[in-house]
């Protein structure tokens, strides 16, 4: 059951669609008293879409001829086996000599905080955008 206020206000915006506003041509006045596109303007947009083409081509040979791939997925591996030491020496040396403290509860808080988090928010994000 649709409450008294809602009603009012699908009321309220239907007759405001059915609305239309005369502006006795302006709309047509403003667009033909625009600018028109400088022909400067375009040869400085085209010329920078080519210097932007050109810098990517350029990175993309470095990157090619240093080899980088195994670089980033060296960095890669390298920051994932930092994490999981850096993460056991924590339970290991954890002290839970005054609180009780299952190391697997820190496991999953942890991947609560670090994976689920920011994908939820990354989702609610993306959906009102």
């Amino acid at each position: 059951m649709e409450d008294k206020n809602d009603i009012l206000l699908k009321q309220l915006f239907a007759d405001a669609a059915k609305q239309t506003i005369e502006d006795n041509g302006f709309t047509e006045r403003v667009m033909m008293n625009l600018p028109e596109t400088n022909m400067a303007e375009s040869r400085v947009r085209t010329l920078s879409h080519l210097w932007t083409l050109f810098c990517v081509g350029v990175a993309l040979i470095a990157f090619w001829l240093a080899k980088g791939w195994p670089i980033i997925e060296s960095v890669y591996s390298g920051g994932k086996h930092m994490l999981i030491n850096a993460i056991e020496v924590f339970l290991m040396t954890a002290p839970t000599t005054e609180i009780n403290i299952n190391p697997w509860l820190v496991v999953l808080l942890l991947g609560f905080v670090l994976i689920f988090l920011p994908y939820q928010t990354y989702r609610k994000l993306s959906a009102t955008l």
